[in-house]
């Protein structure tokens, strides 16, 4: 397989994943035309659609490439019915197309019905986990977006997140804020800064680095705890994350 990213808008990525035998499956396209000239330019033809939630920055291209392609199959949760999908997932689905395989995890927290897609070792995981952070609240509380955390951790260390923004700098300076001591945040900050620089994406990123940079993953970390005001061991490890995204949203 071969992954291919396409910026859309101003911090957006839309997924190509190519088998490298001309065809390819889209994830969370929400501009058509970036995906179309992607298409053309790279001699592929697309299998299927996969929608991770209903907000238009990922589905709102959905219409016009299923102009161009209008016998695509659009997978995605039951709240993207009226944005275009004809196949709706459930958590625990498998979804095979032509020789793809991806198994549909619930993680809700961003919006209410927010899925992934697991097709190992990669994960298209919307906006819930990106690298170094986590998506807003939207829909969902801190609760579900914590035990949502903690259903993408139990993947295997080498799962390559393939998010769909590119937030990771503004995460990396969150981070820093909070643990300013922290080497590997300080270290990891600096390399992306320099990909960046360069306007190379600082995503896919994987599981294992995630572990140790993403505070989100960190909630049971006591100098973490410490740091944002838990001096006694806190009653549940959610409100540890629902203080570290109630931070973030004032950051």
């Amino acid at each position: 397989m071969n992954l291919i990213s396409i910026p859309a808008f101003q911090d957006n990525y839309i997924w190509l994943l190519d088998n490298q035998q001309g065809h390819c499956v889209i994830v969370d396209p929400g501009d058509a035309a970036p995906v179309l000239e992607a298409l053309s330019r790279q001699h592929l033809t697309p299998d299927a659609i996969l929608l991770t939630h209903h907000h238009n920055d990922h589905v709102g291209g959905v219409a016009g490439i299923t102009a161009q392609y209008p016998k695509l199959a659009v997978y995605g949760p039951q709240e993207t019915a009226t944005k275009g999908s004809n196949r709706i997932v459930n958590d625990g689905d498998v979804v095979k197309i032509n020789g793809f395989q991806f198994t549909t995890i619930a993680v809700p927290g961003h919006t209410l019905g927010h899925v992934a897609f697991y097709s190992a070792p990669y994960i298209f995981c919307g906006d819930t986990l990106f690298s170094a952070g986590c998506g807003r609240l939207f829909e969902g509380t801190a609760e579900q977006m914590y035990h949502s955390f903690q259903r993408l951790a139990q993947l295997p260390d080498e799962t390559l997140i393939c998010c769909a923004h590119e937030y990771t700098l503004s995460n990396l300076k969150f981070a820093r804020a909070i643990l300013p001591q922290d080497r590997e945040i300080e270290t990891y900050q600096q390399q992306v800064e320099m990909l960046r620089a360069k306007g190379t994406p600082s995503v896919p990123t994987t599981l294992q680095l995630e572990r140790r940079i993403n505070l989100f993953l960190r909630c049971h970390d006591t100098d973490l705890q410490k740091e944002i005001g838990f001096h006694l061991p806190p009653q549940t490890l959610h409100s540890v994350f629902s203080e570290l995204r109630l931070r973030k949203d004032r950051f």
